[in-house]
């Protein structure tokens, strides 16, 4: 059973928010492969990570472009406390992405008998039950009331 909460993270509308789309290319490397991280949204996300020592696992689609290790030195050079332990698994496209991305993390939550979690998503993932949706882009994260909402799932 793992102990330590899991926060399974999109990244797009959650903490690189429609005012950072269009960024990425602009760079060289690994850096320029993905737009950036709002920095407020950052902060917000550094703040739950200090406040509950969750542990991330990735559920974005950006799991599709770099590998685990590769993931962990971009959230370094980002800024992010704590890089993230894994990805959900890619499974086979359910019927659209909001159920794809359910089962991938139910499947992880399941295999891995983990009992504190929660799930954050521009998306509708609501059937999930522990799921907290930050629908405006250019919010994600930093929304108000958004980072209690994921604590209490959290603690």
């Amino acid at each position: 059973m793992n102990k330590k909460p899991i926060l399974f993270l999109d990244h797009d509308g959650v903490i690189c928010l429609s005012t950072e789309w269009g960024s990425r290319f602009k760079k060289e490397g690994l850096d320029g492969l993905f737009d950036r991280f709002n920095q407020k949204a950052l902060n917000v996300l550094n703040d739950i990570i200090d406040e509950t020592d969750c542990e991330i696992v990735i559920s974005s689609d950006w799991r599709f472009h770099a590998t685990l290790s590769q993931m962990q030195q971009l959230y370094k050079e980002r800024g992010i406390a704590k890089p993230p332990i894994n990805y959900t698994k890619i499974s086979d496209w359910v019927n659209n992405a909001e159920e794809t991305r359910v089962a991938e993390i139910l499947d992880y939550v399941n295999k891995k008998n983990i009992t504190k979690w929660v799930a954050v998503d521009d998306l509708d993932l609501s059937e999930l039950g522990n799921f907290v949706q930050t629908p405006r882009s250019s919010e994600g994260i930093k929304q108000i009331g958004v980072k209690e909402k994921i604590i209490k799932f959290l603690k």
